[in-house]
């Protein structure tokens, strides 16, 4: 995990946790409220994280007002 920096960590962390209880659709102002970072910072960095983690797929699913990511376990 030495590969990303805090914040990344902080939300893959998120991300695990939710999609092991079944959550699979999030908009980064959710994941930002949940950990405490702006929605700039999530969806800045979700791109770069689906490119990055094996462990779980982060795919851009649609975009009404904002992004949504769907994301499954790797």
């Amino acid at each position: 995990m030495s590969d990303y920096s805090e914040e990344e960590q902080r939300i893959l962390a998120y991300l695990r946790d939710s999609v092991s209880r079944g959550e699979q659709y999030f908009r980064a102002k959710n994941i930002a409220d949940a950990i405490g970072l702006s929605s700039k910072q999530v969806g800045t960095r979700l791109p770069r994280l689906a490119e990055k983690t094996d462990d779980v797929e982060i795919e851009k699913w649609g975009r009404s007002r904002s992004t949504t990511w769907k994301v499954t376990l790797g």
